[in-house]
């Protein structure tokens, strides 16, 4: 088969994978970096790094199934999908492994990805089979600093930021969330509307909240920018591919901004 996609024909790269050809070159050389370049005895690949780097980042930009992006690149659909489960690990965002500054502020929400897997995805509130996938965004920035791991779709917001391990992640800064995220003391949420027939909450208090959603939205502008790479609107991989697809996508969306 004659690979139709290369990664030496740079007018490809932004249409297939959202990234110019700078962020891109970036992209290969952390993949690299991190061992995903072929070394000691076995079978070489049919395609160097970058066309392998540049064939995971269109199967998540664009969602195609393996057969269909196999022959894009001039190889089987068994190779393509080999090439997918060797680099996914080293094309994600590295886990916060230490304690952030306290002056840091976190903005953290959740949202429904729908997946194939129903080992680790539920019915949720879009009808739809989905995981529940906790982001936390830095406010300043507004890069990407952690992805938790997928749970189930019908879980909770406020349970979810703890089970994913994604509280782990934020420890040491101030976390903003909405106000799902009822019973984690430690997060900055929104004053709650009175209940009927209570007083109104006081004007310092409405200002506080309108500048907190203000704030907050910046977390909703992260996944509908991340959900451009359309893997995250439908995902096929299954286990621990879902979390690979999801934190290579927040690798590369920072990358879009940074580089």
């Amino acid at each position: 088969m004659e690979q139709t996609i290369r990664s030496d024909q740079p007018q490809w790269i932004p249409v297939f994978t959202g990234l110019s050809a700078r962020q891109f070159g970036k992209l290969v050389a952390i993949v690299a970096g991190r061992g995903g370049q072929q070394t000691g005895a076995g079978r070489r690949w049919g395609l160097s790094l970058a066309d392998r780097v540049l064939l995971v980042a269109t199967y998540y930009r664009t969602n195609l199934t393996l057969r269909q992006i196999a022959p894009l690149f001039g190889v089987s659909k068994s190779a393509a999908g080999r090439i997918v489960d060797h680099l996914a690990p080293h094309l994600v965002l590295e886990p916060q492994s230490r304690r952030h500054r306290p002056d840091t502020v976190l903005i953290v929400d959740g949202t429904l990805v729908p997946t194939h897997d129903r080992n680790m995805s539920a019915r949720s509130k879009n009808y739809r089979y989905s995981t529940n996938l906790q982001v936390a965004i830095d406010a300043n920035t507004r890069l990407t600093v952690a992805v938790g791991d997928p749970l189930p779709g019908n879980r909770n917001d406020c349970r979810a930021y703890t089970d994913s391990g994604v509280d782990q992640q934020c420890a040491g800064a101030a976390v903003m969330a909405d106000g799902g995220y009822q019973g984690n003391p430690e997060v900055i949420m929104p004053y709650r509307k009175p209940r009927e027939g209570e007083p109104p909450l006081p004007q310092w208090k409405q200002d506080l909240n309108t500048v907190h959603r203000r704030i907050r939205a910046r977390v909703e502008h992260c996944f509908a920018h991340m959900k451009s790479w359309k893997i995250l609107r439908d995902c096929r991989r299954k286990q621990r591919g879902v979390w690979y697809a999801a934190a290579g996508i927040a690798l590369m969306r920072n990358l879009t901004m940074v580089v």
